[in-house]
C-alpha cells in the first residue's frame, strides 16, 4: 500500500474526505518525526513504539576489496510492534 492508497483507505474507514485524511496523515508523520528529532519516544498502546536507536562506531569491511573501513556512529528510527498488532498479524 502506498501513501495515496493509505489516504483513500483512511478516508473511507473514518468517513471523511481524502483531503482531511491527507491532512491527518501528514500531521501524524510530522509529529512522529519531530518527536524523534527531539530524541523522545512515541508509544501507541496496542500498535507500537517509535524511537531513535544509536549505533556505535565500528569497523567493517569493504565487500569488493576486503579492506577494513571505519563506519561512523549513527542514529536511526526504529519501530517496535505492540502486542495487539503482533496478534492481529498472527491470526
Amino acid at each position: 500500500m502506498n501513501k495515496t492508497e493509505l489516504i483513500a483507505a483512511m478516508a473511507e474507514k473514518a468517513g471523511i474526505s481524502k483531503k482531511d485524511a491527507e491532512k491527518s496523515l501528514t500531521a501524524f508523520t510530522n509529529i512522529v518525526a519531530d518527536t524523534l528529532i527531539d530524541r523522545d519516544r512515541v508509544s501507541i498502546t496496542g500498535f507500537g513504539t517509535f524511537e531513535v536507536v544509536e549505533r556505535a562506531a565500528r569497523t567493517g569491511r569493504n565487500p569488493q576489496t576486503g579492506e577494513s573501513i571505519q563506519i561512523q556512529a549513527s542514529k536511526s528510527p526504529k519501530f517496535k510492534a505492540g502486542k495487539a498488532l503482533k496478534n492481529a498479524i498472527k491470526a
